[in-house]
C-alpha cells in the first residue's frame, strides 16, 4: 500500500446506516489517495448476543476508565461479527470499483502493552484477566506491499504473551494514523459534533480537546477526544470527529475539527 493519507475509523453503529451517497463519497476519496479504514463492532456484537450490552459486560479500571470485559469467548464473537462487518464494507467499495484488502490487527499489525490487571467489582479492586490492552506498536511492514485502494482493519491486537486481545478502535486508529504518517484521522460517529453545553463545536485546539477529555466529556466521546489528542501527539495534522461524508468532514462542512493550526470556526 502506498503512503496512507487518511485513516478513517467507522463506528460499528454506523455501518448499516450509511447511505449510497456516503459510500459513493468514500469511494471517490479512495480513488484519490490511499485510505486505511478501521471499524468498530459494538452494536453488531450486541445484536449477536444481547448479553454483550448488559452492565456486567463492562468493567472499570482503578482510574475509572470503562472497558469491555473480554474473555476468549468474547474474542470469538468479535471475530465473528468483524468478519461480517469487513465483508459488508468490502462489498460497498468493490461495487464502486475500489480495490479492497482486509487485515485483522492481531495478524502481526498491532501489538499492545500489558493490560490493566486491577478492576472494580462489587466495590473492590480485584485482579481480573481481562483481554484488553493499549496499542504499543504498529508493524507498518504488514501494510507495505498491499496494492489495494483501501485496507480494512479489524482492531484486535496481540499482547506481550502472544494472546489476541481487544483494543479501543478509536485509539487503534490514532496509532495507525501516526505510524503510517497519515495527515488526517476521521472518526465517523452517529453524532454531528462534539457538544459543549449543547452547543456544537466546529473547531478545537488540542489543548482544549484535552481539557474537555479530562473534564466534561463522558463515555464514547471521551475516548474519541483521547484518540484525537494521541493522534496529534503522533504527528497527525488534523483529526475530525462527527457524522457526514468524508469530504464534508475533511472540508470542515461537518464535524468537529481538531488541529494544531488555527482555523476559523467555533471553539471553546
Amino acid at each position: 500500500m502506498s503512503r496512507v493519507n487518511t485513516v478513517i475509523k467507522l463506528g460499528g453503529s454506523c455501518v448499516d446506516e450509511l447511505d449510497d451517497r456516503w459510500w459513493d463519497d468514500l469511494a471517490e476519496n479512495a480513488r484519490r489517495t490511499a485510505v486505511l479504514l478501521v471499524h468498530g463492532w459494538s452494536r453488531p456484537l450486541r445484536s449477536l448476543d444481547p448479553a454483550h450490552g448488559e452492565p456486567g459486560a463492562f468493567l472499570r479500571d482503578r482510574y475509572g476508565n470503562r472497558s469491555r470485559y473480554t474473555t476468549p469467548a468474547v474474542i470469538r464473537d468479535i471475530r465473528a461479527v468483524s468478519g461480517q462487518i469487513r465483508a459488508g464494507i468490502a462489498r460497498n467499495l468493490s461495487a464502486r470499483g475500489i480495490g479492497v484488502d482486509q487485515i485483522v490487527g492481531s495478524d502481526g499489525l498491532l501489538n499492545t502493552a500489558a493490560g490493566e490487571r486491577l478492576w472494580w467489582r462489587d466495590g473492590q479492586l480485584v485482579e481480573i484477566d481481562n483481554l484488553v490492552g493499549p496499542i504499543r506498536e504498529v508493524n507498518v511492514e504488514r501494510l507495505a506491499h498491499r496494492a489495494a485502494d483501501c485496507v480494512i482493519v479489524t482492531p484486535l491486537a496481540s499482547d506481550p504473551a502472544g494472546r489476541t486481545v481487544n483494543t479501543d478502535a478509536d485509539r487503534a486508529a490514532a496509532a495507525l494514523a501516526g505510524a503510517t504518517g497519515a495527515t488526517d484521522l476521521v472518526l465517523v460517529t452517529d453524532v454531528s459534533h462534539f457538544l459543549v453545553d449543547g452547543k456544537p463545536m466546529t473547531t478545537l485546539t488540542p489543548r482544549l480537546a484535552a481539557r474537555h477529555r479530562d473534564g466534561t466529556a463522558t463515555g464514547g466521546m471521551r475516548k474519541k477526544l483521547r484518540a484525537a489528542t494521541e493522534a496529534i501527539d503522533h504527528g497527525v495534522a488534523t483529526v475530525v470527529l462527527g457524522s457526514g461524508t468524508i469530504t464534508d468532514l475533511l472540508s470542515g462542512r461537518s464535524g468537529t475539527r481538531i488541529t494544531d493550526h488555527r482555523t476559523q470556526g467555533t471553539s471553546v
